[in-house]
């Protein structure tokens, strides 16, 4: 798996281009935060924060609207971002400031992408190892897997992981993979989701249309 990364800044937001953003050094108390960037998610739907030219500094990912920080010093839950501020953003600045005060450590690029677990082969497991065994959750499960089935994507890894929360997919018909909210996948009162389904547009919406008969 390849990790495109995508520019952040540290103290100030400048427009953002085809090729990322730019990253700019800031202060923090007397300690100096280093540039940072944040790179697209693993199967896990985690970002690495990496600082120089590939130490992940931490991975962040959402679960029920939070953002916590999986780093050497274990995991913590920061909580909900300020309104109007990405968690992406939230997290890795927290991130940069901790390795700055020498509260966490780094640890490579190479190893973070080699320890990543790998697709399943077949179907993967009714739910994510986070949400509790339970008839509502069943429920949601097999309505959120029929779903799929019905708009061609696929799970590669873990199973449902409510409405909410990343999950990362498989489109079946352009091959394109990463996380997608199963709220944004089932459409919204009586309709089916939009055509473009992800980002670059899939093959196309009106070959989309033609494909999957929820849209006829």
């Amino acid at each position: 798996m390849t990790t495109q990364l995508l520019e952040r800044p540290a103290t100030i937001t400048v427009p953002d281009t085809e090729a990322g953003r730019l990253t700019v050094p800031a202060t923090g108390g007397s300690s100096t935060v280093p540039t940072y960037r944040v790179g697209t998610p693993d199967i896990q739907c985690r970002y690495p924060v990496i600082v120089g030219e590939d130490q992940v500094i931490g991975r962040a990912y959402r679960w029920h609207r939070d953002w916590l920080v999986l780093t050497t010093a274990g995991e913590r839950n920061l909580r909900r971002p300020p309104k109007g501020t990405p968690g992406t953003d939230m997290a890795a600045a927290h991130l940069a400031a901790e390795y700055a005060a020498g509260r966490i450590g780094a640890v490579p690029l190479e190893q973070v992408l080699a320890e990543a677990p790998t697709p399943l082969v077949g179907p993967v497991p009714l739910l994510h190892p986070r949400m509790p065994v339970n008839d509502r959750n069943t429920e949601g499960a097999e309505i959120a897997f029929a779903g799929l089935a019905a708009h061609h994507w696929r799970a590669v890894l873990t199973g449902f992981p409510g409405s909410d929360n990343h999950w990362y997919l498989t489109c079946e018909l352009c091959g394109w993979e990463g996380p997608k909210f199963w709220s944004h996948l089932r459409g919204r009162n009586g309709e089916p989701p939009s055509a473009r389904r992800h980002k670059g547009g899939c093959i196309g919406e009106d070959e989309v249309r033609r494909l999957i008969p929820a849209y006829h």
